[in-house]
């Protein structure tokens, strides 16, 4: 049975888990095309790190929103949030089914919720660069320490090492005068005119998931992450492009303070703890129905449970 008109296709879950796989397996079954929803794959160059679909992979089905942005432009959730819709809405008209892909938890609300986004602060190049170089010379928490003196509410919410969060909650503070939880509480919910299915993937024994972290880490240095990491510092990206995973565990090695190995486990590290928090910020979902793939029944597949899940149209399956 086809998916209802102007069904959207949600694959979400942690780092690591299968996403792209089952996207890609549900857009060749439906006849469907990939959004992504990845705050990191957007960028231009940044391919390895961020565990960009692969060419062959791509080839197999038509994908939007990968690897389109240059990474020393500031781009916010606002943004996703029109190219998106643009996007899945030219899917619907041509009669395919649009399959939103990733992990960035605040990309997914902004198109399942269909989040309206007041017009956004400018920013401030040279405060954006001035709180950089504090940032290098003097470390993270010394900015957010700033932010924290002007903002403690917004403070609370963002780690110190979200650097990117942090130089913006400042930009909007000193640019606007007000803060950034008072921007988002001027963004809007609207009836959202998509009829979304989401499907999760976790791993009932955690540990699955984390070793699939850690072969995809040896696999990534393997495939050439080491010499994309030194050629992406010498660019002059943002702060969020600067402080994605998979780059900033590599800066000591590069500086000659850290031993390889020990690097490649701060990034197994550091990826596990930010799939951590996608578990838990998907977890507050209850519309999410998911899958465990290391608890599927003998010879059963994610993809034909996936497709049971859309022929039941979003409801539990036995």
């Amino acid at each position: 049975m086809p998916p209802k008109p102007n069904t959207l296709i949600a694959v979400v879950g942690p780092t690591a888990s299968g996403k792209t796989a089952l996207a890609i397996a549900l857009a060749k079954e439906l006849g469907g095309e990939i959004v992504s929803a990845d705050s990191m794959q957007i960028y231009r160059g940044m391919d390895i790190a961020t565990a960009k679909p692969t060419p062959e992979e791509m080839a197999e089905v038509p994908h939007h929103l990968i690897g389109f942005w240059p990474p020393e432009k500031p781009f916010s959730v606002a943004q996703y949030a029109v190219l998106a819709r643009e996007k899945i809405d030219d899917i619907l008209r041509r009669g395919r089914v649009p399959v939103l892909c990733g992990g960035t938890g605040l990309y997914i609300k902004a198109i399942v919720d269909h989040i309206q986004y007041e017009e956004e602060t400018g920013g401030d190049a040279v405060l954006r660069e001035r709180l950089r170089r504090q940032a290098q010379d003097e470390g993270n928490l010394a900015v957010w320490r700033q932010l924290q003196a002007m903002d403690p509410q917004t403070a609370e919410r963002i780690h110190p090492n979200n650097l990117g969060r942090v130089i913006r909650a400042i930009e909007v503070m000193q640019v606007s005068g007000r803060s950034i939880r008072e921007q988002e509480e001027r963004s809007r919910q609207a009836p959202c005119p998509y009829h979304v299915l989401q499907i999760g993937l976790r791993y009932r024994n955690r540990e699955n998931l984390y070793e699939r972290i850690g072969r995809r880490v040896d696999a990534m240095a393997e495939a050439g992450l080491l010499e994309e990491a030194r050629a992406v510092r010498q660019q002059g990206l943002t702060a969020t492009a600067a402080q994605a995973i998979g780059y900033k565990e590599l800066y000591d090695w590069m500086d000659g303070t850290l031993p390889l190995e020990e690097a490649l486990e701060n990034l197994k590290r550091s990826t596990r703890r930010y799939a951590k928090r996608q578990l838990t910020w998907f977890g507050a979902d209850a519309r999410i129905r998911w899958i465990e793939p290391d608890a599927l029944q003998a010879g059963e597949t994610v993809t034909e449970q996936a497709m049971r899940i859309i022929e039941n149209d979003g409801e539990e399956t036995a």
